[in-house]
């Protein structure tokens, strides 16, 4: 009677159980549409980079207002909008930031303002780890990273502590449901010391190597390395710029941007990768030709679905119109009313990167 009774209890659970399956089964067929759905979205950012920030002397003298303070925003009117618009704006901090003794090269101590000008223009984040960063000493590394802090600007690549080291390496963000991690790196910094306590990222291939297959790149969609490297007023990348660059796709970084040789340097870029082997100068006191203007570099990054992001690079010559140290971007430059000298070295800024660029 037992294994009767028990044989009947499992035939019903059995007729149950199949119902059940049934039930989910019809729930669950219109699941496959949204399925379809997730795979068919597109995601969408745009990244703005802009090459090296300096600030010599007479560029804080005109800077300078009537009650001794700094107003640097004149410089950015024509091309703010740009990194306003941008989902997220970095260029290469290339000063410490003091709160007095402010000088020019060789040693940049640039005022708080500096900052505020990149807050006010809608910079997100600078990079940090050039030939400069260690000018201030240990107090301009501290004081620089307080006052990025203090306007909600990010920072990687020089360090106040290991607490600001381990929250900001790599600097970590999302624009558009696209996950970034970006890295900054420098050849060196002047031959003066990193100070006890501070840190500073430098290009050493092994560290890198380690850091960069650390990176979860189920979490993070695309890796960028902000680099500092390059002979200074050489217009073409070295060998040795080639073979980082060559280290950088191989261990998983996806855009590389180059700061230091203070002029435009060539690109390389597919729907795969872009390196800018160097922006140029943002802005700075160097006048003379191929230094006085830089690159603008916009990169569109498109997630389709589950696929690996695709890149559209677009680049933008900038010229530096002195006395004022305004930049100039060609839609403006080409109207705007000029001497004949600003005219014609604006004119030569542009032709001759566009000619290098094949624009």
């Amino acid at each position: 009677m037992r294994r009767i009774a028990d044989t009947g209890v499992a035939l019903a659970l059995a007729a149950v159980t199949g119902a059940i399956v049934a039930l989910v089964a019809q729930r669950t067929v219109p699941a496959a549409p949204e399925a379809v759905e997730r795979q068919d979205t597109v995601r969408r950012a745009t990244l703005v980079f802009a090459g090296d920030l300096m600030l010599h002397k007479p560029q804080l003298a005109r800077a300078r207002t009537a009650d001794g303070s700094y107003d640097f925003r004149p410089v950015f009117r024509h091309v703010a909008e740009r990194f306003r618009q941008a989902d997220y704006a970095v260029l290469n901090l290339e000063t410490t930031l003091a709160r007095s003794g402010h000088t020019g090269y060789p040693c940049f101590r640039s005022p708080a303002e500096t900052a505020s000008a990149l807050a006010d223009m809608g910079i997100d984040a600078v990079a940090t780890a050039n030939n400069h960063c260690c000018d201030g000493g240990s107090r301009g590394i501290a004081f620089t990273v307080a006052v990025l802090d203090s306007l909600g600007i990010r920072h990687t690549g020089a360090f106040a502590d290991s607490a600001d080291f381990r929250s900001n390496h790599p600097l970590r963000f999302e624009r558009g449901g696209i996950s970034f991690a970006m890295f900054s790196h420098t050849y060196g910094t002047n031959g003066i010391p990193t100070p006890v306590g501070r840190l500073v990222n430098r290009l050493d291939t092994i560290a890198m190597a380690r850091e960069l297959s650390a990176v979860d790149r189920d979490s993070v969609d695309v890796v960028i390395e902000f680099v500092h490297w390059g002979n200074e007023y050489e217009r073409v990348e070295n060998a040795e710029q080639r073979r980082l660059a060559d280290f950088l796709r191989r261990h998983g970084v996806d855009l590389v941007i180059g700061s230091h040789p203070h002029v435009v340097q060539p690109f390389e870029a597919d729907s795969s990768h872009a390196v800018i082997y160097s922006l140029g100068n943002l802005v700075s006191n160097q006048q003379w030709r191929y230094s006085d203007g830089g690159l603008i570099a916009s990169v569109e990054v498109v997630k389709r679905g589950g696929g690996r992001p695709e890149y559209s690079l677009s680049l933008e010559p900038v010229w530096v119109k002195t006395p004022e140290y305004s930049l100039i971007p060609p839609e403006v430059g080409d109207t705007l009313p000029m001497s004949a000298e600003q005219r014609r070295r604006y004119e030569e800024f542009v032709s001759d990167t566009r000619e290098l660029l094949g624009l």
